[in-house]
């Protein structure tokens, strides 16, 4: 897919907020600091649609950005930031949970996991949901241009250990945003759940 126009929409902390749309949604979810929004700039082309906040784990709002009128990317709040107290993540996990159960317009989740580290706790019941929901998904390991091409392979079979992913259909797709690398194969895995949908 070829965005020419995006935009951002509306942030929203309840589905009375969510968009009255009926375009499909993409859903990124991950850690605090993993690289959601800089992973949706560099899909859309864009260095500052989405916007990332200066204090880390600050950010609770889901925010709506419309690309061409045909699919919306839905940014999700970070997880897992140690800084906040327990009564901030129960706030934040409960806006997540409620968009994810919720949003029929839901189609497709993207998982987002730092490459140099492996899934946390947090992560690996986010991929579990996800696997239950039975929702399209992508698992991206962002940052991988921080690595060699020999370290990005063996974190990668150690991602995959570690969430268990036994199937080789299921693939995790290495991106850097910083130096766009991956990103039009994470495209092309996107744009092909698209027309299924559309031929649906």
């Amino acid at each position: 897919m070829v965005v020419k126009n995006p935009k951002f929409v509306i942030s929203a902390v309840c589905p009375a907020q969510y968009p009255d749309s009926e375009l499909l949604e993409i859903a990124f979810a991950g850690r605090s600091n993993v690289g959601k929004s800089s992973l949706i700039n560099a899909l859309v082309g864009r260095k500052r649609l989405a916007y990332s906040g200066s204090t880390q784990g600050m950010t609770r709002q889901i925010n709506f950005y419309n690309l061409d009128d045909e699919i919306h990317f839905v940014d999700l709040p970070g997880y897992g930031y140690a800084s906040v107290s327990k009564d901030q993540k129960s706030l934040w996990a409960g806006v997540i949970d409620k968009y994810l159960n919720v949003r029929p317009q839901l189609y497709m989740v993207i998982l987002l996991l730092d490459i140099r580290h492996n899934p946390t706790e947090d992560d690996k019941n986010m991929y579990r949901w996800i696997q239950a929901s039975g929702l399209q998904y992508a698992v991206v390991a962002t940052k991988a241009d921080k690595l060699s091409k020999m370290q990005v392979a063996g974190r990668l079979k150690e991602i995959r250990a570690c969430l268990n992913i036994a199937n080789s259909d299921t693939m995790i797709y290495p991106v850097s945003s910083e130096k766009k690398t991956g990103i039009d194969r994470l495209w092309a895995a996107i744009d092909e759940v698209i027309m299924e949908d559309s031929e649906a």
